[in-house]
């Protein structure tokens, strides 16, 4: 055990960015999905109209809105600015044959196929391939919630840059992709705790402990 932990060697990983916005982002949608849900089927028993409730419903909302925003936007410009471990490359790793590969041999181990468990210092392959299409969740669901924001001032700047979507959905219709993306998320979020944990526990990697202080320990040679 000793020789095992000499060989090893603290390396940065994750940088200040990527834990930032990870946590804003883990916090935003918590209070997005509460206050979604509430707007989408408000509970009135018990209510007074004079309290406003809803009316702060939606401003906690809008305000959770703007800074998911603002956070996602912020990691997809770190993507193309920070270390390789949080670069674009790594969230399409099936563009390459090493990372066709990586994910081949990370699906075998998750569908039990192998017991050979990967070891990447960033994230995994298959998983770099799901952020990816995680991100294009969180743009439908900033891009659907502030064109039915916007609504509030048609012929506004917001209203008239999001007029391909009107064209698209129909009032209702985006809504209920704003709603099923909301679940959809709730469920990555779900899966990506429970896969997040497996690998700390296989890998002794501190993935879970990586994404507070930055630091994984890995081999040397790597």
């Amino acid at each position: 055990m000793t020789d095992e932990k000499q060989c090893l060697t603290e390396q940065y990983v994750w940088e200040v960015p990527v834990r930032a916005t990870h946590w804003v982002n883990m916090l935003a949608i918590i209070v997005l999905s509460v206050t979604g849900v509430f707007i989408g089927s408000p509970t009135p028993v018990g209510l007074d109209p004079a309290d406003y409730v809803m009316g702060w419903v939606r401003v906690v909302h809008f305000t959770a809105g703007y800074t998911f925003a603002v956070s996602v936007a912020s990691r997809i410009w770190w993507a193309f600015v920070g270390n390789r471990h949080a670069g674009w490359r790594e969230f399409v790793p099936f563009v390459y044959p090493e990372g066709r590969r990586n994910m081949g041999r990370m699906f075998l181990y998750y569908t039990f196929l192998s017991r050979k468990v990967p070891h990447p210092i960033g994230h995994n392959a298959l998983a770099g391939a799901t952020y990816l299409l995680v991100f294009v969740l969180y743009l439908v669901m900033v891009a659907t919630g502030f064109a039915l924001y916007a609504e509030h001032a048609p012929g506004g700047v917001m209203h008239t840059l999001f007029t391909p979507l009107y064209a698209l959905f129909s009032n209702q219709g985006m809504r209920l992709t704003h709603h099923l993306v909301m679940w959809l998320l709730i469920g990555f979020a779900i899966h990506h705790i429970y896969s997040a944990w497996l690998m700390d526990v296989k890998e002794r990697g501190g993935v879970m402990s990586s994404i507070f202080g930055g630091y994984k320990p890995v081999k040397r040679e790597e």
